[in-house]
């Protein structure tokens, strides 16, 4: 489940709520966190605490940040955050929850808001669309493939394949209001306007109360697996069609630092930047510990999508199956392609444009990702 944004007041509100709730039923742990110790590799040239900004709760498509502070981090039920020790960097590792945690604000626009972020979890569209005013450039993405998918009752529209196949089923299509990737496939005559649904309330409720008549927008690492297992009212199998596989080739998870801020932080990413590829490569390899502390920060932090031990195994599956997590053209974990960066950016830019957003003129992908930090070395093996 991919629950809405609460708009920014609503959000404050609500958080501040539930901050009052755990206080007085013990509150955050975070406190117990052990200073920096201040010797290590990364000591004196990274900030005292890296911190990471996520763009939704603590899932497994995120799970490579939460591997940098490992199994054991402390979970801080005000701020929405996990927390410890970098290993034996010396620095410690401040991991941000995003979605109603950012109230409903832009990865980017926080990140120039709140300048004791690191890195932000930036994908190519918003990178983008945010060149003008809060540029940032991403340094490593974690997820090679958007996992972002259109899901669908195979019983229901048994001939459907591929994108090509979805206009024909005159389905509904359920997003959420402002996704870039609709402008593109109706644009692409993938989806008609009258298929696209914008009302989108983070739920299985309207696709079980329509017995699978309509599509929605989910991840191929989540909702699938959660229908078929978990959802009452429906629990059997759905197929997907991947957002990717449409030609918007975004990377969904650029690990992005503030462009201006990158010469001065040049030193911290040299040594931070194969650290965080390792991170995702560990992760995939023995991801149980990580998992169990997904469902740990699940359980301290209210509100966000159902996490289960189960669901969090069969994500890492699926993700390697689909390559979500994967190499991409080379034997390397993390890096850019460029090409595909260019393909990305060509195909957002009119999107933008036309809702009255400002792009730079000649926005190249050397503006807004790079491989200056990438240990060429560092993949997935098999």
């Amino acid at each position: 489940m991919r629950m809405k944004p609460l708009p920014a007041t609503r959000s404050a509100v609500a958080l501040a709520a539930a901050g009052a709730l755990l206080t007085a039923c013990g509150g955050a742990d975070a406190g117990n966190v052990s200073a920096p110790t201040g010797k290590g590799p990364l000591s004196g040239i990274c900030p005292a605490t890296v911190v990471i900004q996520t763009d939704w709760y603590a899932t497994p498509e995120r799970a490579a940040a939460y591997q940098l502070v490992g199994p054991d981090g402390k979970v801080d039920t005000r701020k929405g955050a996990y927390a410890g020790p970098l290993g034996d960097t010396g620095v410690n590792v401040e991991v941000r929850l995003g979605g109603p945690f950012l109230g409903g604000q832009p990865i980017p626009a926080q990140m120039y808001q709140d300048k004791s972020i690191t890195l932000g979890f930036v994908p190519t569209d918003d990178a983008v669309r945010s060149a003008e005013k809060f540029p940032v450039k991403a340094v490593f993405s974690s997820l090679d493939i958007n996992p972002q998918i259109i899901m669908f009752d195979p019983a229901t529209y048994p001939d459907v394949r591929t994108w090509k196949d979805v206009p024909a089923t005159k389905a509904k299509v359920v997003y959420s209001e402002g996704k870039a990737y609709m402008d593109f496939l109706i644009a692409k005559g993938l989806v008609t306007k009258e298929q696209a649904d914008a009302s989108f309330d983070g739920t299985p409720s309207r696709f079980v109360a329509d017995k699978g008549k309509s599509m929605q927008q989910g991840y191929i690492s989540n909702e699938p697996y959660r229908w078929q297992n978990d959802v009452q009212g429906w629990k059997k199998p759905v197929k997907s069609l991947l957002i990717h596989e449409a030609g918007y080739e975004i990377y969904q998870h650029g690990w992005s630092v503030r462009a201006g801020e990158l010469e001065k932080n040049r030193a911290c990413l040299a040594k931070l930047v194969p650290m965080l590829q390792k991170a995702q490569v560990d992760y995939v390899q023995n991801p149980g510990p990580i998992n169990q502390a997904l469902v740990r920060i699940a359980e301290t932090i209210p509100d966000g999508p159902p996490i289960t031990l189960p669901g969090n195994t069969d994500s890492v599956r699926v993700m390697k199956e689909q390559k979500i997590v994967g190499n991409g053209p080379n034997a390397t974990l993390g890096d850019f392609d460029l090409k595909r960066t260019a393909r990305a950016i060509a195909a957002v830019t009119p999107i933008f444009t036309a809702r009255g957003d400002t792009i730079p003129a000649g926005l190249k992908p050397e503006d807004i990702v790079t491989n200056e930090f990438i240990d060429t070395s560092i993949g997935l093996k098999g």
